[in-house]
């Protein structure tokens, strides 16, 4: 019972601070029309001193020193926004991608002790050497050197204490929150927080659980077996666990670090290449992919060979999704808009209340305005960023796994010119969307293909008759019904029962106030200053109930 009532204490001095700087930087307006405004007035206790001048910060500045300041989580779900550019608009975008993830690091001691507790020994029966002083801090857990008993150098994860606990009851704060925001702004529920919640706490429990980045290396490195190009640092499993990940320690120079890799004489050329092929590799032969190649996450070792590192965040692409984006990509060359629509109703991107003919005339004007031009005059980001501009206006919704496509593709393209201000990534993509296309007709592909087609119909002409004989019998039997909702309709059936309490609570009150007239009238005892108490209670009562029913319609329109 007492921890309940912590736990709520905590909730609610937790909903306090979100509001609080919602208030600073200038979203209260937010706060009111969601319904928190008697959380807001049980914990506030902000000072207007402290307000940020809003005439001289941008709406996207204040949005991301909002998320910055709220912790990880929120810093977590800007940095998933920063991708989303269907649902963000470009200059929100940007500026959540700026969103930084650094934070102060914690006390040694409390890193001895996750140790212990997730690898069963102290670090000085596991370790040769283990460097107090943190390579990386981040706002999930921070990185230390070390050197393990055979002599491996390695490098040390350890997962921030009690940063489960904050973002688990953050996610349940999100989730309240997003259900307030489909109920009280029906202006924002085409952008579905929900689902946005639903894909941010997939994401961030995944990327809390440290086994989930060792299996990905692990799966990258058998990906890239092959290929001497590229180096996967190796997961020691057993030095291993959910909140402590070891990997091998790689030399090399950063990404960003141009002047530096010119001095060693690097082919800069080369190394733009070898990435962005890697990139084609996973997600046209692998279909899993690094979704967040920035520089910093590459590193050039000494043999020219490329690094990839940090893998929490990785994306999968299905042969069903892979083929479904090809598709769209000939219909956009091939001028088919129809069929580029259908394909986004395929993925469940597109609403059944979409205006379709007028997507259908800004896709083809996107369409014709890159009409016929050579390929190393295109820049792949920015014809991805205007295709997705268009998709935004017209409120269609990327899955998951599309969108991280496009934030991967963004990031190893920006990577690439950073390297090779020469590089055109379009002819480096030309061959293997090619490949995969010719993929299609290979006999094994199309007998696969048409197996599982006919496996399919089969299935259904199975199960057909069955299916049939059910819905006769209900039919027979008087038990079958036909729904159909219509958002209008449920609109106006709730106006209606609005109105219908409304007149209810109305005559209730009119009756109160005749029958203690009538009974002030009797001179019914008891009296209270010679008038009946039970008439004035009654008068008293109703004229509550009507100013209650005054002030509600003024002030919602609602009862």
């Amino acid at each position: 019972m007492i921890r309940k009532k912590l736990h709520r204490y905590a909730m609610l001095k937790r909903y306090g601070q979100i509001i609080e700087v919602l208030q600073k930087y200038g979203f209260g307006y937010v706060v009111d029309k969601i319904g928190l405004s008697s959380i807001r007035d049980l914990t506030y206790k902000f000072n207007k001193k402290d307000k940020v001048d809003r005439l001289n910060t941008s709406g996207p500045v204040r949005v991301r020193k909002i998320l910055e300041e709220l912790g990880p989580t929120y810093i977590k779900l800007g940095q998933l926004l920063s991708m989303r550019h269907d649902l963000v608009p470009l200059k929100y975008a940007t500026e959540l991608a700026k969103l930084q993830d650094d934070a102060p690091s914690f006390e040694f001691e409390k890193v001895e002790l996750i140790i212990r507790e997730e690898l069963g020994h102290s670090i000085e029966e596991l370790f040769e050497y283990f460097e107090k002083k943190p390579l990386a801090c981040a706002s999930i857990g921070q990185v230390h050197r070390a050197k393990i008993k055979n002599g491996d150098e390695v490098v040390v994860k350890v997962q921030r204490p009690g940063i489960s606990e904050v973002i688990e009851s953050d996610l349940d704060i999100m989730y309240s929150i997003a259900r307030l925001i489909d109920e009280h702004m029906p202006e924002a529920r085409l952008y579905r927080p929900t689902e946005i919640v639903d894909e941010l706490s997939h994401s961030i429990l995944a990327e809390i659980d440290y086994t989930q980045e060792g299996w990905n290396a692990d799966r990258f490195a058998d990906n890239f077996r092959e290929n001497g190009q590229v180096h996967i640092p190796r997961v020691y499993w057993d030095y291993t666990n959910t909140r402590v990940l070891t990997l091998e320690y790689i030399k090399g120079i950063k990404g960003s670090h141009v002047d530096l890799l010119d001095m060693q004489g690097f082919d800069r050329s080369n190394i733009a290449s070898v990435v962005v092929k890697a990139f084609m590799q996973q997600v046209f032969e692998d279909g899993f992919f690094h979704a967040d190649l920035h520089p910093g996450n590459i590193l050039i070792m000494e043999d020219g060979t490329v690094a990839f590192l940090d893998f929490g965040m990785a994306g999968h692409l299905s042969s069903e999704v892979c083929d479904i984006f090809l598709d769209g990509m000939v219909a956009l060359v091939n001028g088919d808009s129809s069929a580029f629509i259908e394909l986004l109703r395929d993925m469940g991107s597109l609403d059944s209340y979409a205006d379709t003919r007028s997507l259908k005339v800004d896709v083809e004007s996107f369409r014709s305005k890159y009409y016929g031009k050579a390929l190393k005059k295109l820049d792949a980001s920015i014809i991805i960023e205007e295709l997705i501009g268009i998709l935004r206006a017209h409120k269609v919704m990327m899955p998951h796994n599309i969108a991280l496509l496009v934030r991967g593709t963004v990031a190893v393209e920006g990577f690439g010119l950073i390297i090779d201000p020469n590089l055109n990534f379009s002819e480096l993509l030309e061959p293997y969307v090619k490949n995969e296309l010719k993929k299609r007709f290979y006999p094994q592909n199309l007998s696969r293909k048409a197996y599982s087609n006919i496996s399919s119909w089969a299935r259904l002409f199975r199960k057909a008759p069955t299916k049939i004989s059910h819905i006769l019998d209900h039919a027979e039997n008087g038990y079958l019904k036909i729904k159909f909702e219509s958002e209008e309709g449920n609109k106006l059936a709730s106006e209606i029962d609005v109105a219908s309490n409304r007149l209810s609570i109305s005559l209730i009150i009119s009756a109160m106030i005749v029958a203690s007239s009538l009974v002030i009238q009797t001179h019914m005892r008891p009296l209270v200053w010679g008038v009946p108490f039970l008439g004035t209670f009654s008068f008293v009562i109703a004229s509550i109930f009507g100013l209650w029913l005054v002030y509600n319609i003024f002030r919602t329109g609602r009862v």
